[in-house]
């Protein structure tokens, strides 16, 4: 077990913490997580992904809850148009995680996000995200204006 790790999550809480770049949650590699051989079965570091970029939003004030309780005029949601991602190197069982998310651009009804999942310095898997948001139609909507501002990052890098 990685003391630092252990330590560093404890102290960003469950839903991680924002940072100059964007957001920063650490997660544990469980038994369910993997394959038969221990490492991270390929598929499960999607929901990893997820789980840095839905945390991200709800740490800048992006509830999944408000978007479905029509706030914003109509519900609305949001979707991945897009995803490329690089496996580097596997993760194991009770590894501890760093997911680090920023947002590289937001264009009309469009989010485009970096993401990286990383063991202590060393980069597991990299990730380009393409996020839309969608009416109850399924028409792509405008990014609201007052979340853009949550969404830049404070600082380049």
């Amino acid at each position: 077990m990685d003391d630092h790790g252990e330590s560093e999550a404890l102290s960003a809480g469950l839903s991680g913490a924002l940072t100059d770049f964007g957001h920063r949650l650490m997660a544990r590699v469980y038994y369910a997580d993997t394959d038969f051989s221990g490492v991270v079965y390929h598929a499960r570091y999607l929901e990893f992904l997820e789980r840095g970029r839905s945390d991200y939003l709800r740490l800048t004030g992006v509830h999944h809850t408000e978007l479905l309780d029509g706030k914003h005029g109509e519900r609305i949601v949001w979707v991945v148009r897009r995803m490329e991602i690089d496996f580097r190197s596997p993760a194991r069982m009770d590894d501890i995680l760093t997911i680090d998310t920023r947002t590289d651009d937001i264009s009309g009804a469009r989010i485009f996000m970096g993401q990286q999942l990383k063991r202590g310095g060393d980069v597991l898997v990299e990730a380009k995200v393409e996020a839309a948001i969608v009416g109850e139609s399924g028409r792509p909507k405008r990014f609201p204006r007052e979340w853009i501002a949550a969404f830049i990052p404070k600082t380049t890098g």
